[in-house]
């Protein structure tokens, strides 16, 4: 067997990249260096690949849709099949009514809000703060320059970048590396730690200049595309990944049961039963345990409580349940279910809402 012992192996300009069977190495490219949660757009728990339409709604996980107020531009989104190589899915954004002129602050983005945990260890705000680089697939039905930022939690501190779609309807990969913000305040527990965006239409306000580092509230650069203003203008996006360092590393593609559990972090549907006596007002009790630790206290949406007949010797019988209350924590729920006097059945579907 040989084995070569050195210190370091550097490339023919003496960086420290060289590639290895096609592979470059960094020290950012170990198991779970991408912030990003659901870049390949795999997990859609709300939708199942279904279009919907609206602001903030979320058309796969962990992706939504901002704006700031009064907004008329009007769109739908998916989760879609059409993707580059090594990809099976895309986040398809497509605009049914066009919105030509904005405001000053009115925008319209897609986004992905990052808790500060996962992005502690970058160190932004201090003196160590470490380059970042994004890196995504992107196909439009447009071209020339689009952008988007990186901002922190409060929106105080942002970084718009440019790129640009050269080909229509044409998967293109672009890469974005930005130095660390050694200034401002960074969120480093569970709330919203970084945002990043791509800015879809916005007004001059909402816009800046690409490349620097600025105290406001930025979502895109200044003369870019204004996609949301073309009505069946197309937009779509996947392969995600954002990570420490300054150099693009493979897509981190993680295994469907991480990438759910991740996602289920945030938003979760759960469908739950439960068998008691009923004494009329609150009978049942149970218990929903939730499949991973919510980042905070959700809040539970009952999206379909039913009954059921329980049958007692020959008696068969049915009751109405509603809702008593009950509380949640971050491990679960304790919902309190009221029914007539009867022994019965009940089921009900739950979501659970972490959001940043």
């Amino acid at each position: 067997m040989s084995s070569i012992s050195v210190n370091t192996i550097t490339d023919a300009s003496g960086g420290t990249t060289t590639s290895i069977n096609g592979y470059t190495p960094t020290v950012s490219n170990m198991a779970g260096r991408n912030r990003i949660i659901n870049g390949d757009m795999r997990i859609d728990q709300r939708n199942a690949g279904a279009s919907v339409s609206g602001y903030f709604s979320y058309a796969v996980d962990r992706f939504n849709v901002g704006k700031n107020a009064g907004e008329t531009a009007a769109f739908t989104q998916q989760r879609d099949t059409s993707a580059p190589a090594g990809f099976n899915n895309s986040l398809k954004f497509t605009v049914t009514t066009a919105q030509t002129s904005f405001t000053a602050s009115q925008r319209v983005d897609i986004r992905q809000r990052i808790e500060g945990f996962n992005v502690a260890d970058l160190n932004f705000g201090t003196a160590n703060a470490s380059p970042i680089t994004l890196s995504f697939w992107v196909r439009s039905s447009l071209t020339g320059t689009f952008g988007g930022s990186i901002s922190n939690g409060a929106y105080n501190r942002a970084y718009p970048y440019s790129y640009t779609i050269n080909v229509a309807d044409t998967w293109e990969y672009k890469t974005i590396t930005i130095q660390g913000d050694t200034t401002g305040t960074w969120a480093t527990d569970n709330s919203n730690g970084m945002a990043v965006t791509w800015c879809l239409g916005g007004g001059s306000s909402a816009l800046g200049t690409a490349g620097a580092w600025v105290s406001s509230s930025v979502f895109g650069v200044t003369g870019q595309v204004n996609l949301v203003g073309t009505s069946g203008a197309t937009f779509y996006i996947t392969g995600v990944q954002l990570e420490s360092g300054s150099v693009a590393t493979p897509f981190e593609h993680r295994q469907y049961g991480q990438e759910l559990a991740l996602c289920q972090r945030y938003f979760e549907i759960q469908h739950f039963c439960a068998t008691g006596y009923g004494n009329g007002s609150n009978g049942i009790l149970f218990t929903t345990p939730f499949s991973a630790t919510k980042r905070a206290i959700p809040t539970m949406t009952d999206v379909g409580l039913s009954y059921g007949g329980y049958t007692v010797g020959s008696i068969n019988v049915n009751a109405n349940p509603t809702f008593v209350g009950g509380f949640t924590t971050s491990l679960s729920s304790v919902l309190e279910i009221g029914v007539a006097s009867a022994l019965v059945r009940c089921q009900t579907l739950l979501t659970a809402s972490a959001e940043l």
